[in-house]
């Protein structure tokens, strides 16, 4: 995923998804999909997230733990539409296709939340105290850079994930749509395959900012030691997503983002595992998505555009 603001201050986003690309816009989400037959399938919706509807929800670092939940339900949704065209493009076409359900929506984003804390903040946490280390500073340092190392795992695991190229392809699809979107709304796929295809604000970075949030946090809390530390410990996480997505919007502002710009490099180095170079043809996915996101009649870019 990535963002950034592009021509007139409009922020853009994306992620990609199987064989296509989501996007969404302060006006909506789209998602492409390029078919079995060769042509691009657009789903697009009017989404407008909650930190524009509440005062509260807009807050600084309050939007950010909102927009983290945000993200993942709009994920799921995405991923859902472009698997069900994955099944058709490989002739699975007996299976019926069922709709996400509400309940089967907040199943799948709980599920999600709940094995990112156990990997990547309670087994760190878990492995860090049986080091026996006194000093709540060392203690934490020891925890973030496990924290850090399961991240780094993770991400070399999923790499070696064959399928999961296409993927790659498309995500790197996606950062050169947007980038050729900031320099001219006018986005062809000429201009965008010209473009770099490692985002700064891409969620790899936020996954590493986050790391580095969450080390400083902790250190403010202290070494852990009873289940309350621990429970208080945790109730931190959703501080710690909104105080790093304050960081990323910084970034995006470039007086600001010179001085704080450090910060992002682990993460634009590591997308040179998470994201490869696309294809002509898959620029051009993510740019239906692109443009049908950005579209003030988002209903009618609905259906086989290509």
């Amino acid at each position: 995923m990535s963002g950034r603001e592009g021509s007139g201050n409009l922020h853009v986003g994306g992620q990609a998804v199987i064989e296509g690309v989501m996007m969404r816009s302060p006006r909506g989400l789209a998602t492409a999909v390029r078919s079995d037959d060769g042509k691009i399938v657009v789903k697009a919706e009017e989404y407008i997230s909650l930190t524009q509807k509440s005062r509260l929800a807009g807050f600084p670092v309050i939007r950010g733990a909102v927009a983290m939940i945000e993200t993942f339900i709009v994920a799921v949704k995405a991923l859902s539409f472009s698997a069900d065209h994955a099944a058709s493009a490989h002739k699975v076409k007996d299976r019926p296709k069922k709709a996400i359900s509400a309940l089967s929506m907040a199943a799948i984003v709980t599920g999600a939340f709940a094995l990112g804390f156990i990997v990547f903040f309670y087994l760190p946490l878990l492995i860090t105290e049986m080091f026996g280390f006194e000093s709540g500073i060392l203690f934490n340092l020891v925890d973030g850079i496990l924290r850090l190392l399961f991240l780094f795992l993770y991400i070399i695991a999923i790499t070696r994930w064959k399928d999961m190229r296409r993927i790659f392809e498309y995500h790197g699809a996606e950062h050169k749509a947007i980038f050729a979107f900031e320099d001219d709304p006018d986005v062809t796929a000429e201009k965008a395959l010209e473009s770099s295809r490692f985002h700064p604000r891409c969620s790899t970075s936020f996954l590493l900012i986050v790391v580095i949030v969450s080390v400083l946090v902790f250190i403010f809390l202290g070494r852990p030691e009873t289940i309350a530390d621990r429970l208080i410990r945790f109730s931190f996480i959703p501080v710690i997503a909104g105080i790093s997505y304050e960081v990323l919007k910084l970034s995006a502002r470039k007086k600001i983002g010179r001085k704080i710009g450090f910060l992002l490099w682990p993460g634009l180095f590591l997308q040179r595992f998470t994201t490869q170079e696309p294809s002509a043809d898959q620029v051009e996915v993510a740019i239906a998505a692109l443009k049908a996101c950005l579209d003030d009649n988002l209903l009618a870019r609905n259906g086989i555009i290509n």
